[in-house]
């Protein structure tokens, strides 16, 4: 069940604020549990006694671990271990299967199962919880209901962002629901629909086209690079929106997942901007414990490339998520060692273009369906495919598209954003808190109008 689709606007979402607002404080995460469960299983339902089990498991380990203290080694050895075979095994064990055929020349049948809805960024929510505490940095959930709440909390489940458990311990025996916080959430969920419906899915539809397209050019591949890098952006960041702000609703504060990432002027900062909950995690769980900078020159660049392939790795069982990561790691290295002096040296501009240019390289390597079709993807970008520099289906897509790609640059910057802050102080400022509600009703409107039209309706990061 997407957010975006008018079955979990129309017939889920209501019934479900209804029930939660009208029951005492008391039964509030039971509620949710169930809501949450129930949303889970319209979309898997065989793997729904997957997520309950590791659950099950996290609480379990969780309590061994603050019982035992002597062996909380142990324990948190065990949890993790079972976390990630489960997760190797419905994500990557295809993969595996098919590179040992490639490689020994055997004909291992495939599992073909199914991906888990969800499974990486529960997965990696159950693992912070049990580390947190064996680091004594979280005490362990007493409540079966609490932490189950918090593994399969709707908002959050199917696509993040990871919340860590410690961000929202305190909020699941106690959280306050006020207007304000309701109002917020709410028009923070609408912009998030929006950012989903009207921006991402119609550049969705522009790189669908650009597939199918017999008259591709050079031009109409750098268009189609810009045009996947905003969708993913207003895609991923959209959902987040919607998450933060149902989390807002229901009295819980999430952390931001995204901050204007298109602003950057490094890779560095880019990524301290994009997916903030995934590279914090990676960064507190993985890159800190195998010594993060504190060692020498050559294990440290070692800590950034594994780092990085799990990254890439996470993201999908394909050699092109891994590339996409080594990728990164390659130009964080060279960044930390010598290029962000010369980058503060440059003028904005310059150094602005150069994370465009890095960043939108890099999204050719994510979408790519195979290392095959990255290859001729960047080699006719690059003008040595012998394709002209445009041709008739460019210059139409373009045209059709103008308005499109305008209104993703500019919402992709934070320049909407400050005007309405400095608008707010100024007599303007009752006019926008007056008018604000009735934009956002718009806004839904023409949204639900979209979805009820429309039947272009993916969402990326559920394939992840």
């Amino acid at each position: 069940m997407l957010f975006s689709s008018l079955t979990f606007l129309f017939f889920f979402l209501p019934p479900v604020l209804i029930l939660y607002f009208a029951v005492p404080f008391r039964g509030k995460n039971l509620v949710l549990l169930l809501s949450s469960l129930f949303f889970y299983f319209c979309g898997g339902p065989v793997y729904t006694l997957l997520l309950l089990f590791s659950i099950l498991s996290a609480y379990v380990h969780g309590l061994l671990i603050d019982r035992f203290r002597r062996r909380a080694k142990l324990f948190v050895a065990s949890s993790i271990i079972i976390s990630l075979l489960l997760l190797g095994f419905f994500k990557y064990a295809d993969f595996t299967i098919a590179n040992v055929n490639a490689l020994l020349g055997c004909n291992l049948p495939l599992l073909n199962l199914v991906l888990p809805i969800g499974i990486s960024f529960y997965t990696f929510q159950t693992l912070s919880y049990t580390i947190d505490v064996y680091r004594g940095r979280a005490a362990a959930q007493r409540s079966l209901i609490k932490l189950s709440t918090y593994v399969a909390l709707f908002p959050q489940l199917i696509a993040g962002p990871i919340v860590r458990y410690t961000t929202v311990e305190a909020e699941l025996s106690y959280r306050k629901h006020t207007l304000s916080d309701a109002a917020y959430g709410a028009g923070r969920f609408v912009l998030g629909l929006a950012k989903k419906v009207l921006i991402a899915n119609l550049l969705g539809e522009f790189c669908v086209q650009f597939r199918s397209s017999s008259q591709p050019s050079v031009l109409y591949y750098w268009l189609y690079a810009i045009a996947f890098a905003l969708q993913i952006y207003f895609d991923f960041s959209g959902y987040s929106d919607m998450a933060i702000g149902l989390g807002r609703i229901f009295g819980f504060h999430f952390l931001e997942n995204f901050n204007y990432p298109f602003i950057a002027r490094s890779v560095t900062d880019f990524w301290r901007r994009w997916h903030i909950s995934l590279g914090t995690w990676f960064r507190d769980y993985v890159y800190i414990p195998l010594g993060g900078n504190r060692v020498n020159k050559l294990r440290w660049v070692f800590n950034i490339a594994l780092v990085w392939f799990l990254t890439g790795l996470w993201h999908g069982a394909s050699w092109n998520f891994a590339l996409w990561g080594l990728y990164f790691a390659l130009f964080l290295a060279l960044e930390k060692l010598f290029l962000l002096r010369l980058l503060n040296r440059l003028p904005r501009a310059l150094s602005h273009l150069y994370l465009l240019f890095v960043v939108l390289i890099s999204f050719v390597i994510f979408n790519a369906e195979s290392l095959a079709q990255c290859g001729n993807d960047l080699s006719a970008m690059f003008g040595l495919s012998n394709l002209p520099f445009t041709s008739s289906d460019t210059l139409y897509a373009l045209r059709s598209n103008a308005v499109l790609f305008a209104v993703a640059v500019v919402g992709c910057l934070p320049l909407l954003c400050r005007l309405y802050e400095r608008l707010q102080p100024k007599k303007a400022g009752l006019a926008l808190r007056l008018l604000s509600p009735l934009a956002l009703c718009v806004l839904l409107l023409v949204c639900t109008a979209y979805l009820i039209d429309g039947g272009f309706n993916p969402f990326l990061y559920f394939r992840f």
